[in-house]
């Protein structure tokens, strides 16, 4: 059996990547779900994808997302707003394939999400509470000449 994934898998993963760029792109701008939908539909590329898998998961993600939130914080170790926007991104559509769409077996959502987050997603992260603490243990002592704040709380600013 070979270990090269078939056409429509290839099809849907490719989708899963289109569809946490436009999630994390919704995040940013606010855009409707069907702004997002014309725009990546007009990209090269989006042919290979599974179309009608990309406008489920940016759809219905877009709508429910203030539910998917809600149940996502309670399966995480920290408020969901604190959560980078490809993180977000990536456990929303994780989290709506466990639960809705019980045809993709849970491995290929967990694979799918991990090689997501580790294409897209920041190599290291801080709590806000004692970023200039970890910064300085992750160093050895050296400490950075810049740190980049990126979701927006004031807390990693100021410190």
């Amino acid at each position: 059996m070979s270990k090269r994934p078939d056409r429509a898998g290839r099809a849907r993963s490719l989708s899963r990547k289109l569809a946490m760029q436009a999630l994390y792109q919704w995040q940013m701008t606010g855009q409707s779900a069907a702004e997002l939908r014309n725009q990546y539909a007009a990209e090269e590329g989006y042919s290979d994808c599974d179309g009608e898998y990309f406008s489920e998961l940016v759809n219905v993600i877009t709508e429910a997302a203030p539910a998917l939130d809600t149940e996502l914080g309670l399966l995480i170790d920290r408020p969901v707003a604190q959560l980078d926007p490809v993180e977000r991104a990536v456990l929303l559509i994780g989290l709506h394939e466990l639960g809705q769409r019980l045809d993709v077996p849970y491995r290929v959502v967990i694979n799918e999400g991990v090689e997501l987050a580790k294409r897209f997603g920041a190599t290291d992260g801080l709590l806000a509470e004692n970023a200039a603490k970890q910064i300085i243990a992750a160093t050895d002592g050296i400490g950075v000449d810049y740190a980049f704040e990126a979701i927006g709380v004031p807390a990693v600013v100021e410190a």
